[in-house]
């Protein structure tokens, strides 16, 4: 007989069996300790004779066992054969096509089940509950559980296993791409290794966080130009940090003494970008009633950074090239020229020589600015920096709120770097404000707090608890998520919901104002 997953109530003893194995998830580096200690939990508190894990590999399109160091030594030699087989063959080929959890009360009725797998060793499977573990990314594998010790198993029993499946997926994928960094970290050879930190800590005075290898390409092209006073045209989405960049040029370059100077073409008029940059004479417009310098003028030997410069006037255009060629400015109703001398950087969200082909920007002051073309890539292009990043602004607004210890849960992590980022960093960064915002005073973020869409359509709840999390705080996060779950599938019906859920329809709506659910 077999039997698929249906809405059970669970009671508080089941909060506590779930909070008692996901706590015992309690190193995500260390993928042998972290799956010994969970198997033997989930063997224990389930009283199962055996338990087992078959990951998936997309690629080969194949399942193998995986074996902790312990049961490798206990077992000794293992057949490595009946390890591997294909993602279609038996129960996890089934469970890999239908995405569906499964109960089988006798295997030896069910045409589904194979017993030349090494499921376990020396164990005869008699029943069994097999459980696909995935994440956002797709199906990271399967989890068994075998012989129900003096029971039969129970829907309860597929429920709450279906429930911890998404945290020990969760844990794989951080596991397995800790070791993937912890690799490629080992490869590298030490002069590189040295260089990386050199510019990493050069330039992280000025705000620039990261060390992926597109970030490090930036990196290099800033340690050519920051020795010299070239022209700089910077390019780049929206968010990337571009006057950061400049910032870092000038501040670590010979004119670090200077005056560093910028203004955003796109925020003001023509008329009022032109004062600002040229200056004015007394009585040259309306409300000019004393003589102003310019930008020009007032670098005095620094740094003039003009940002979103394609969204500058044709006549402006014209009126810049000219200071470009002859070193001299004139100010707004004047009649006689100034003499100037600064460094030019520039930066644009569009791609200029696409605006000089449309005519909509002077090929001439192109080639002026772009000496030395620096170009920043997105956020999405550099996904290894965003926890990183996350990081730095988590412990930058939790210091502005006065909260200490605020940590991003993994299943959070996971949202973040799998999201796009359109709006690059400015984005992330408002993105870690908001989200402690609704988190308040002692609590982590969790994937609860982020916005809808960074959880994206196929969300599924963060139900990763630290060692640190206490009981009380594992099972209300718990609760509150299957409030939010049971109300979505029911439509927002709360008398169907309570059914669900075994409560009340006052005892929902008392849970609803407890945990401040919105829907």
């Amino acid at each position: 007989m077999t039997g698929y997953i249906n809405e059970v109530s669970l009671c508080e003893e089941d909060f506590d069996l779930l909070c008692n194995v996901a706590t015992s998830i309690h190193s995500i580096h260390d993928m042998d300790v972290m799956l010994r200690n969970v198997l033997l939990k989930i063997k224990d508190v389930f009283h199962v004779e055996g338990t087992s894990i078959a990951l998936h590999d997309r690629r080969k399109k194949e399942f193998y066992f995986i074996r902790t160091v312990e049961e490798q030594r206990d077992a000794g030699w293992i057949n490595n054969d009946n390890m591997y087989f294909p993602d279609n063959y038996g129960v996890a080929g089934w469970v890999l096509k239908t995405k569906e959890s499964l109960l089988i009360e006798d295997v030896s009725r069910d045409k589904r089940f194979t017993n030349t797998l090494d499921l376990q060793q020396n164990i005869a499977v008699h029943s069994m509950i097999c459980v696909p573990m995935e994440t956002r990314k797709g199906l990271v594998g399967i989890l068994y559980a075998l012989n129900k010790e003096a029971a039969k198993f129970t829907e309860k029993d597929l429920q709450l296993l279906k429930i911890l499946s998404s945290t020990i997926a969760v844990a794989i994928e951080n596991a397995q791409l800790y070791g993937e960094l912890q690799r490629h970290a080992k490869g590298l050879e030490k002069e590189n290794i040295r260089l990386k930190i050199e510019l990493k800590d050069r330039y992280n005075k000025q705000g620039i966080i990261g060390d992926s290898g597109a970030l490090q390409r930036v990196f290099t092209l800033l340690d050519k130009v920051v020795t010299s006073t070239t022209t700089v045209l910077i390019q780049g989405e929206t968010g990337t940090g571009k006057e950061l960049i400049a910032r870092a040029i000038h501040y670590n370059g010979p004119l670090k003494n200077k005056p560093f100077m910028a203004e955003n073409c796109a925020a003001l008029s023509e008329n009022l970008l032109e004062s600002e940059l040229f200056g004015h004479v007394k009585g040259a417009f309306t409300g000019a009633d004393n003589d102003k310098k310019g930008l020009f003028e007032l670098t005095e030997g620094g740094t003039v950074f003009l940002d979103e410069i394609a969204d500058m006037s044709a006549a402006m255009q014209t009126k810049l090239l000219r200071v470009l060629q002859e070193g001299q400015v004139r100010p707004v109703g004047g009649s006689s020229s100034r003499k100037v001398d600064f460094r030019l950087i520039t930066a644009t969200n569009r791609d200029l020589y696409e605006e000089v082909k449309k005519g909509c920007f002077r090929k001439d002051l192109f080639y002026r600015i772009q000496v030395f073309p620096i170009e920043l890539p997105p956020l999405r292009e550099r996904k290894e920096d965003i926890t990183l990043l996350a990081d730095h602004f988590l412990k930058k607004y939790a210091a502005e709120f006065k909260r200490d210890e605020v940590r991003l849960t993994p299943g959070a992590i996971n949202l973040l770097i799998q999201y796009d980022w359109p709006g690059n960093i400015r984005e992330l960064e408002h993105e870690i404000e908001r989200a402690l915002t609704l988190a308040g005073e002692g609590e982590d973020i969790t994937t609860a707090f982020l916005s809808k869409r960074i959880r994206g359509p196929s969300y599924q709840p963060d139900l990763t608890f630290e060692l640190s999390t206490s009981l009380p705080a594992a099972v209300s996060r718990l609760e509150r998520q299957m409030v939010i779950d049971a109300l979505k599938q029911t439509g927002g019906n709360r008398s169907q919901a309570a059914r669900q859920l075994g409560l009340t329809r006052q005892g929902l709506i008392n849970k609803i104002a407890r945990y401040k659910i919105e829907l």
